[in-house]
């Protein structure tokens, strides 16, 4: 950061459209009133800077600066840098997957019901799910719970884990059939013969955080301290952190295993989910490009009810606090959101609170 916007930083903080509280509460969404940051500035916590050269943006508004999906299909690398366009490493499932879902029929998205959280007083970058049929293909660092041939992909907001995926195209396409396709739901698409399998993911949040050096290297760089912060931070608070996925077969059923109806699978589904918070595990990821790398370091919190928060400018310094305000308390830190999903809870004061 060069010297003048580090001294504007202080001086004005963050821009007031990013910050203002009116905005927040009309949309519903729980925020947190505290700073963005609990050392002191200049640091006398001993905390990492960025080097200046990586020139993080620290003017530009970021609410706003996402787009939105329906779902994103994070698969299993067991690296934590990639070719800078996943989609042209030639053999990789991710190719394979670009394909397929470029080659899908699209899906008319019906347009939400007037009078729903959804349309009532949204922010920038706030999105509900089912407002686009958008699927984004990355790759993580988590290693795959299946032999050599095969990949495991996190399916997300849908919060399940997706295993026995072959690396050729017509494992592609079936893990689009049963877990991506924006017709299907959470629960999944069941046929005859069907060999990919899921799980709900055992966590009671998923942090995914960009670390995409080739593709720039301010989030190459970001990356890896962010994750080192936000794992001190929260094992300082008595949770769990994983970073790599223990095999879902060993949690039980898997959801192609449910009996009953539809509505029966989802409320078992449900309640399966509302039990994962009081867990105190978190796993986490590094992933590719997930978009604006110019406010690195990037990372989004996932939670069990469908909820995303989407944070830039993420650092060593802040990390207390997303872990405290966000991931603990339920809360949205106004300054570092560029976005979100089911980020509005009417009448709630906590993200974790109105599970629906």
């Amino acid at each position: 950061m060069s010297a003048f916007r580090k001294l504007k930083e202080i001086v004005l903080g963050p821009s007031e459209a990013e910050l203002s509280p009116d905005k927040f509460e009309e949309a519903a969404i729980p925020v947190s009133t505290g700073g963005c940051r609990y050392c002191s500035d200049p640091c006398d916590q001993g905390h990492e800077e960025y080097p200046d050269r990586l020139d993080i943006d620290m003017e530009s508004q970021m609410l706003g600066s996402v787009k939105p999906y329906r779902r994103q299909a994070v698969i299993s690398t067991g690296n934590s840098d990639w070719p800078s366009h996943i989609e042209s490493e030639s053999g990789s499932l991710a190719a394979y997957l670009e394909s397929a879902i470029s080659s899908s029929p699209k899906l008319t998205v019906p347009p939400i019901t007037p009078g729903t959280p959804s349309t009532a007083k949204k922010l920038p970058g706030v999105f509900d799910p089912l407002e686009t049929s958008r699927i984004t293909v990355l790759n993580g660092s988590h290693h795959t719970v299946c032999d050599d041939a095969k990949e495991t992909v996190l399916v997300l907001p849908d919060y399940k884990v997706v295993a026995e995926v072959e690396r050729t195209a017509e494992g592609a396409k079936d893990l689009y059939k049963a877990a991506l396709d924006p017709a299907v739901g959470r629960i999944g698409r069941v046929w005859d013969g069907m060999t990919v399998k899921s799980w709900i993911l055992p966590y009671s949040c998923v942090i995914m955080i960009c670390s995409h050096k080739r593709r720039d290297n301010r989030c190459g760089i970001a990356g890896p301290k962010v994750e080192h912060g936000l794992t001190i931070a929260l094992e300082r608070e008595g949770w769990e952190v994983h970073r790599q996925l223990d095999d879902p077969a060993d949690s039980g059923a898997s959801l192609e295993e449910f009996k009953g109806s539809d509505e029966e699978k989802d409320a078992d589904i449900l309640h399966h989910l509302k039990s994962l918070p009081e867990l105190k595990r978190a796993l986490i990821v590094q992933n590719s490009h997930i978009g604006g790398h110019k406010f690195a370091g990037n990372c989004i919190i996932y939670f069990p009810q469908g909820v995303s928060v989407w944070y830039g400018r993420a650092s060593p310094h802040n990390v207390d606090a997303i872990v405290k305000e966000t991931v603990i308390g339920g809360k949205v830190l106004p300054p570092l959101l560029r976005g979100g999903l089911g980020l509005s809870r009417p009448g709630h004061r906590s993200l974790n609170e109105g599970w629906h």
